[in-house]
Order: structure tokens, then C-alpha cells, then sequence
């Protein structure tokens, strides 16, 4: 299997050779500035003029649960823990605007992989238009790599709520499905040549985040977006919505099809459904879609008895997707 790109985990000066200032000082050039900060990186706390209401959200990615160093690179990891935050600000409705990053490191890490992960952050930020604040370097036990990121954004109307659901409107996507879970299948069965796009994903997640304004000002009336897996995110709205999300299989069958010759057609289906990390966007509307959404379902009313939930075809289905806790997928 093809070595991922990037320096290895241990690669050049140990950080426990350095202080937190060396470090910071070969780390901080390679992350894009905030133009609306009055205060960035270097001091206790930055400063930003805001003149909206602000959306926030935090992600933390640990090394062997949500990342192998075998298969990514400092600098995808950046890349991935930037884009699950962007991609919670935009299922809001919301614009990011900046981030702030936190890297908890053994220090036996090498200076070589930090500054490739800071370089991820960097183009990662720099694609999605938004600077980084500032934030927090801290030693961890042996073995132990965590990296947090805390986004912000600006939310020029109201939120889009989970809850907002309503029986009769239609259930889009805008993205892929299953992408990223194929991926992980494929490097965990050592065979990622079977589909380098699913792969690349695995590795890089990539998030719609211009759609999230655009629904929620053509009236989205609930989005989210998908990290868990189609099935378990639906139904995280249908709960909040006391609703039924009724999904046509019809309309996902090109997403299992385009999966089918690298996976097998029972494998790609429970990718399409199920597989997290795609960190495309799920809503509903009301109304027409804005352009780059497919309805993929319908909401329908909870029948007496019948408990809120997705259903596939009109049928109960499993839901699976992932659960931190469960360690389900």
C-alpha cells in the first residue's frame, strides 16, 4: 500500500527539544490571519469586531480513533479537523469566518509533522476563506495526538434548527454519500487503488459550505451535516422534529452504484447509508431547493404509536452510522 504524503509523526526535532515559542514561531507563519481580528495569535485571548450574530462549534480528532498516522499525514488531519467544524457552522446557515486551533501532543512528536499539520490548517482555512485566531499547544502523555478546533461564523439571518422539519417537505442532500467511508473500508482492507477518490476523501473531507447560507435563504426549514451517516443523521432530525424522514432508495441508487465496482453492491449500500465523515449537507425544505440539491425523500407525519425516525422505502431500517462511544458504524 502507497505510503501516505507528509512527514511522519516523528520527524525531525523532537518537540521536547524545543519550548512552546520555537514552536510557535515556525507554526504561526503558515496559518492564514483573520482580517477582522483587532487581536490575533501571541496574546492571551484574541479580539474580532463583529457586527452579527455569531455561530459556534468544536471538533476534537485523536490520533488512532479518528486518525492513523499509517494512513494520513499531519497536514490531512489539519485539513479534516478544519472541515467537520466549517461543515457545523454551514448546516446553521452560517458563513465561517475564523478558527482556533489547539494541538495536544506527546513530545516525542517530531517538529516535522507539527508543522505539516499547521500547513493542512493553512490551506484548508485559506480554500474555505476564513483566518486563524489563535489557540492552545499543550504536551500529552506517550502516544497521545489530539487536535481540537473551535469555528466560528457569522449567521446573517435566523439559525436552521434540526427541529424545524415539517410532514410534506422534501429531504435533500448537497454532496456525496458514502465517499468517505468506502475509503476507510478500502485502506482497511489494504486496497486503496480500488478507489483513489473514496480514499482522498477518507483523508480530506470536503464540506459544501456555500450551500448552507444559500438553503437557509431559500428557507431550509432544518439541515445538519452528515458526519454520523445518512441514516443516523436523519433521524437526529426527525427526533428534533417529531417527524418521519422517509427516504427513497430509488434516488441513492447512484450513489451505491458509483461505490458497487470497488466495494460490492452490499458494502457500498451501507457506505451510502451509513457511512460518516462525508460532511455533506442533509436538509429539509418546504418549498423549492436552491440549485446543487437532490431530493432524496419526504417528511412525513409520525403515525399513532409510531415513534419519530427515518425510514427507507417506507420500511423500518437499521440505523447504525457511527457512535463515539458505542464505536458502532
Amino acid at each position: 500500500m502507497p505510503q501516505r504524503p507528509g512527514a511522519s509523526l516523528h520527524a525531525g526535532v523532537a518537540l521536547r527539544e524545543l519550548d512552546e515559542e520555537e514552536v510557535l514561531a515556525q507554526v504561526l507563519p503558515l496559518l492564514p490571519a483573520d482580517p477582522d481580528a483587532v487581536v490575533g495569535p501571541g496574546d492571551d485571548a484574541a479580539v474580532v469586531i463583529t457586527g452579527t450574530r455569531i455561530v459556534t462549534t468544536t471538533d476534537t480528532v485523536v490520533l488512532g480513533r479518528d486518525w492513523r498516522d499509517d494512513w494520513s499525514s499531519g497536514a490531512d488531519v489539519g485539513h479534516k479537523v478544519v472541515t467537520q467544524n466549517l461543515a457545523d457552522v454551514a448546516a446553521m446557515g452560517g458563513r465561517p469566518t475564523g478558527v482556533l486551533l489547539t494541538l495536544v501532543a506527546d513530545p516525542a512528536v517530531g517538529l516535522d509533522w507539527v508543522l505539516d499539520h499547521a500547513g493542512g490548517v493553512g490551506e484548508a482555512c485559506r480554500a474555505a476563506g476564513v483566518g486563524v485566531l489563535g489557540g492552545d499547544l499543550s504536551s500529552a502523555p506517550p502516544g497521545v495526538v489530539m487536535v481540537s478546533v473551535t469555528a466560528l461564523g457569522a449567521l446573517p439571518g435566523d439559525p436552521v434548527l434540526r427541529s424545524g422539519a415539517r410532514p410534506g417537505d422534501v429531504v435533500a442532500i448537497h454532496g456525496s454519500l458514502g465517499l468517505a467511508a468506502a475509503g476507510l473500508r478500502l485502506l482497511e482492507a489494504g486496497t486503496p487503488e480500488r478507489h483513489a477518490k473514496a480514499v482522498a476523501r477518507q483523508r480530506r473531507p470536503h464540506s459544501p459550505l456555500a450551500a448552507g447560507p444559500q438553503a437557509a435563504a431559500a428557507g431550509a426549514s432544518a439541515m445538519l451535516d452528515i458526519s454520523d451517516g445518512l441514516l443516523r443523521d436523519g433521524r437526529r432530525i426527525a427526533r428534533a422534529s417529531g417527524t418521519v424522514l422517509d427516504l427513497d432508495p430509488g434516488r441513492l441508487q447512484s450513489d451505491v452504484d458509483a461505490l458497487a465496482p470497488a466495494l460490492g453492491r452490499a458494502a457500498a449500500q451501507a457506505c451510502v447509508l451509513r457511512g460518516g465523515e462525508e460532511h455533506s449537507l442533509l436538509a429539509t425544505f418546504p418549498g423549492r431547493m436552491p440549485p446543487g440539491w437532490r431530493a432524496i425523500g419526504v417528511v412525513r407525519a409520525a403515525a399513532t404509536g409510531q415513534a419519530p425516525g427515518v425510514l427507507l422505502g417506507g420500511r423500518p431500517c437499521e440505523v447504525g452510522g457511527w457512535d463515539h462511544f458505542r464505536q458502532s458504524r
